[in-house]
C-alpha cells in the first residue's frame, strides 16, 4: 500500500464526513427524529476519527500499515455507511434490515485496526 493511496483515502473519508455532517445538520434535521439524527452523527464522527488516523498512518507507514489500512477502510465503509443506509432507509419507511448485521462487523474491523496499531508498537 503506497503512502499516497493511504493519505488520499483518509482525506476522501474526511471530506465525506464533513459533507455528510453538514447534510445531517441541515437537510436531514427536518426529516429524521432526534434519535435517528444522533445515530447518523455517530456514523459521521467515527468516519472522521478514522479518516484522521488513516492520514497519520499514511505519513508514518511501516510493515503493518497495509493491514491496518484495510481494517480501517473496510471498517469505515461497513460501520458508518451501514448506519447511513439504515437511518435514511428507515426515514423513508423502508428500513434496509440486511444492513443491521453489517454495522457490528465494521465496528469489529475498526477495533482490530486499533489493536493492530497497539501491537505495531512492539
Amino acid at each position: 500500500m503506497t503512502q499516497q493511496i493511504i493519505i488520499i483515502t483518509g482525506a476522501f473519508f474526511g471530506m465525506l464526513s464533513v459533507i455528510f455532517g453538514a447534510f445531517g445538520a441541515h437537510a436531514l434535521k427536518k426529516i429524521l427524529t432526534n434519535e435517528q439524527l444522533h445515530s447518523f452523527e455517530v456514523g459521521v464522527k467515527y468516519q472522521m476519527y478514522h479518516a484522521i488516523v488513516l492520514l497519520i498512518l499514511g505519513f508514518n507507514s511501516n510493515s503493518m500499515t497495509s493491514l491496518i489500512y484495510w481494517c480501517f477502510t473496510l471498517g469505515i465503509i461497513l460501520f458508518s455507511f451501514s448506519i447511513y443506509g439504515l437511518i435514511l432507509s428507515q426515514s423513508k419507511g423502508k428500513k434496509l434490515r440486511f444492513l443491521g448485521p453489517i454495522t457490528p462487523i465494521g465496528g469489529l474491523l475498526l477495533v482490530i485496526g486499533w489493536l493492530l496499531l497497539i501491537l505495531n508498537v512492539y
